[in-house]
């Protein structure tokens, strides 16, 4: 059941991508309009994931209440900032559960919070599954920092982390109206079916023309609040519960037989 639970999970991070990066693939503008149907793909397939993962007692009744929690708290998070020049201090908070917890777990925390947040808010609209999924590749995304890190480096490598998502955010909120905003007309506009490369130069010189005012403090933010909670968080969720990852009780031990 772990290799389904893995290639669902692949299947989602690949259908989010192409939800964000059709525009560099299809070849004429016909593809343009049903962009959204990746994400409504991928919405169902996340109920399956977290259906699997009770069944298969992965995701017991102590890892849904520490889920909704922290969906709590992330989504609480997110309208103390002043979103329009990115000041969103929600990213620490995630980024530092999904390390402590796991990527799945990350990749869930991102979606509920998010969505939650959206409901919160009223900030319901065609943008919302670029938020979604967006926030849920940034959860899922601290599989790439080496598990075995601790203390400083651990911390470094979150900061750093941290770098990369806000300017991700902003690069993938972009691609939700780039699109859409400019008109065929200009210079930077989106061409249908226009060599890569090309679309690529328009779109990366239009997003660092108009996004570097949010994404720098978005960064900047998450610098400093990773730099203030990392240790202390990443302590007490993993003091939580031992066995609030993301991994059966016996691949847990299997985990025990390894660090000894």
């Amino acid at each position: 059941m772990m290799m389904v639970r893995r290639a669902l999970l692949a299947l989602l991070i690949s259908l989010a991508a192409l939800g964000f990066f059709w525009p560099f693939f299809v070849p004429t503008d016909a593809m343009a309009d049903k962009a959204s149907w990746f994400f409504l793909a991928a919405t169902p397939l996340i109920m399956l994931l977290v259906i699997i993962l009770i069944t298969q007692e992965e995701l017991g009744s102590k890892k849904i209440a520490l889920l909704g929690i922290l969906t709590a708290l992330i989504a609480a998070l997110r309208p103390l900032g002043i979103g329009a020049i990115g000041i969103e201090p929600m990213w620490f908070a995630l980024i530092i559960a999904a390390r402590a917890m796991g990527p799945t777990f990350g990749f869930l925390l991102g979606t509920l919070s998010m969505a939650l947040s959206a409901l919160l808010t009223g900030g319901i609209g065609p943008w919302l599954s670029y938020q979604i999924f967006a926030a849920a590749l940034i959860g899922w995304g601290t599989i790439l920092i080496p598990a075995k890190l601790r203390g400083m480096q651990e911390v470094s490598a979150l900061i750093f982390y941290g770098i990369v998502a806000a300017g991700f955010f902003g690069i993938a909120m972009d691609l939700q109206f780039w699109p859409w905003t400019l008109g065929p007309g200009t210079e930077l506009s989106y061409l249908p079916g226009a060599a890569l490369v090309e679309n690529l130069d328009r779109f990366f010189t239009y997003h660092f023309i108009s996004a570097l005012a949010w994404d720098i403090p978005r960064a900047i933010l998450t610098t400093i609040l990773l730099s203030i909670a990392t240790k202390p968080m990443l302590t007490a969720l993993r003091r939580s519960d031992e066995t609030s990852r993301f991994v059966s009780e016996s691949e847990m031990q299997a985990i025990k037989n390894q660090l000894r």
